[in-house]
């Protein structure tokens, strides 16, 4: 007698979580998306000085680099998502895993279940801990409420957006990197063009001297798109709206997922 959706769901599940312990790697990343955000994020605030606000409430968007780690951190959100997938191919247990799971649509989902779980729960911790960081480093610099810091309080709604948007950032980016992890099923190469993605458009924003040029790499760039959520200051000026910008970048994490699993059911799990 067949076993159950539920169950075999939950075995797909359970399988994917077992696999992702056992590489050495996805504790380390883990723990480094984590402590990038800290860190990074107290260097940032750490760093500032209450006169460079001028005279007047301080403009300075001490939310947004609070959370400056997210730069480091997506970086080990997205060789996460791309080895949790790639790594079946590498080791050759791909092929049980499509034997034991014949409905493939069930190992992508498990898959993507697991990578968002590990990086939401890590993003989640990173940027508590780095907004916590903030909160008790700014006052001392002199970011008071006197000085305009009253609004980028943890208990503020732009704070929050930019908190939660960091989170759903990070899984968004190993959700990207997961799906080009089936597309390519090398790691390397998957790794490379992810990074591609996300670090490239940023660095050819500053060398395109065109303004109008910039404006749309950073609309339409998935990094700039997404992270424009972060933003608690200055939103008229801003390229694309802050979910409007992570509403793109789930786009193309959710173009690159539906590839990926398309190729997956198209392909033979050896070729």
């Amino acid at each position: 007698m067949a076993a159950p959706p539920a169950r075999r769901m939950t075995g797909a599940l359970r399988a994917e979580w077992t696999k992702a312990r056992s590489l050495p790697s996805t504790g380390w990343l883990l723990l480094g998306l984590a402590v990038a955000m800290v860190g990074i994020g107290l260097a940032a605030t750490g760093s500032l000085r209450v006169d460079e606000c001028g005279e007047g409430a301080c403009t300075l968007d001490t939310v947004k680099l609070s959370l400056g780690g997210v730069r480091l951190a997506q970086v080990a959100a997205a060789v996460l998502g791309v080895l949790l997938v790639t790594a079946d191919y590498a080791t050759g247990t791909i092929v049980p895993t499509l034997a034991a799971v014949p409905r493939r649509w069930r190992v992508v989902v498990a898959k993507v279940a697991v990578v968002g779980a590990g990086v939401g729960g890590a993003a989640v911790a990173g940027v508590v801990g780095a907004l916590l960081a903030a909160r008790a480093v700014l006052p001392r610099r002199g970011f008071t409420a006197a000085r305009g810091y009253a609004a980028t309080t943890v208990v503020h709604d732009l704070t929050q957006r930019a908190a939660v948007g960091t989170v759903l950032y990070l899984v968004l980016v190993a959700v990207l990197g997961a799906g080009l992890g089936l597309v390519i099923r090398d790691t390397g190469v998957a790794v490379t063009v992810v990074l591609a993605l996300l670090l490239v458009a940023p660095v050819l924003a500053m060398v395109v001297g065109d303004p109008v040029w910039q404006t749309r790499i950073h609309r339409f760039a998935p990094a700039d798109a997404g992270l424009a959520v972060q933003a608690t200051r200055g939103l008229a000026t801003l390229p694309i709206a802050p979910w409007a910008g992570l509403a793109l970048l789930a786009a193309y994490a959710l173009a690159a997922l539906a590839a990926g699993a398309w190729m997956l059911q198209a392909r033979d799990a050896t070729t």
